[in-house]
């Protein structure tokens, strides 16, 4: 069987940055109260006119010119997200046929702050069972149309963003490059700590529920916070340790950029040194599912991530989901 990877990545964020600054003129907040609890001091807002979809769209089109890959090209689509276009049909069909990807068919995928995570691992068994030679795997999200903005809490936490990493089979001259291995887990007691309560069949829309502000995310911060922390240590420790590795193995930590003060308990614990963690939080916030391509882009332009290097991937969202996984670095 071919073994999977990760031949290009593609990220797009919406230029419009709302700051740290802009947010003090509209919430009881301040700039030094969001970084020294968040780490963050920007996000990039999505105009109104651009929905998921095209932010997806468009985060494509950077991996495929990367690669040099025609859309016809590609035989299946796994789009990662909280906030599609609209319930049906799935954004899969929209960037579809956005891209002219004609040869291709997808679905949505949700998972939270752990859907990239998620959506590399369904694409890279995908194409190591030797059935699809070119899926696309997008976490796109614009959190910022479910954010109640005169809510401290959360308005100042999300950004919109989107990243696509092209899957294909590793070929000879790629060594022992691609993906290793993945550890995921569901925790549905914690579902009531992060989450949009109203637009689904449990509570549909109605005059009531908009009245309530039912439909923007509601977050028990400090269960979430601890959860997190916890799981992502512990699910990259047995990641680790089943594959015969250790941190010192590992050339980059992409977390999920949820918080900066979860990022560094959890590698802390795990011993991981903080050179070997990525973070750019400060500059686009908690963009869901699209966190961890903003960040393994941001870690290749850097020179911190390199062919051949050993990269994890860990997260935790709503559900609650986690996941980690394991790659070599292809490109």
């Amino acid at each position: 069987m071919p073994k999977a990877k990760i031949s290009a990545l593609g990220c797009y964020t919406p230029p419009r940055i709302l700051t740290n600054q802009d947010l003090e003129k509209m919430v009881d907040t301040s700039d030094k109260w969001i970084l020294d609890r968040t780490g963050i001091r920007e996000r990039h807002i999505a105009d109104p006119e651009m929905a998921t979809s095209d932010m997806a769209a468009a985060a494509a089109r950077c991996a495929l010119q990367q690669r040099g890959v025609d859309p016809e090209e590609v035989n299946a689509i796994i789009v990662c997200t909280v906030t599609p276009d609209m319930f049906f049909p799935s954004t899969a069909c929209l960037v579809q046929n956005a891209l002219g990807a004609r040869g291709a068919w997808g679905f949505d995928l949700i998972a939270a702050c752990s859907g990239f995570i998620y959506g590399l691992t369904t694409g890279a068994h995908r194409v190591a069972a030797a059935t699809h030679q070119k899926v696309l795997v997008f976490a796109a999200d614009t959190m910022s149309r479910i954010i109640d903005y005169p809510d401290r809490a959360t308005c100042v936490l999300f950004g919109d963003g989107a990243g696509a990493a092209l899957i294909e089979p590793a070929g000879d001259g790629d060594g022992d490059a691609g993906f290793i291995d993945f550890l995921g887990e569901v925790d549905g007691s914690g579902g009531d700590a992060l989450k949009m309560p109203a637009g689904g069949s449990r509570l549909p829309s109605s005059h009531e529920t908009i009245d309530q502000r039912l439909h923007y995310v509601h977050q028990d911060g400090q269960a979430v916070f601890k959860y997190a922390v916890r799981k992502m240590y512990e699910s990259c420790r047995e990641l680790l340790a089943r594959n015969g590795l250790t941190g010192a193995d590992v050339a980059m930590v992409v977390p999920h950029q949820a918080n900066r003060r979860i990022i560094s308990a959890a590698t802390e614990r795990l011993g991981v040194p903080r050179e070997k963690v990525m973070i750019n939080i400060d500059r686009y916030g908690n963009t869901t599912a699209a966190t961890i391509p903003l960040a393994t882009r941001d870690a290749i332009q850097q020179g911190r991530l390199k062919k051949g290097d050993i990269v994890l991937f860990t997260a935790v969202g709503a559900g609650y989901t986690v996941g980690a996984s394991i790659w070599r670095w292809a490109f």
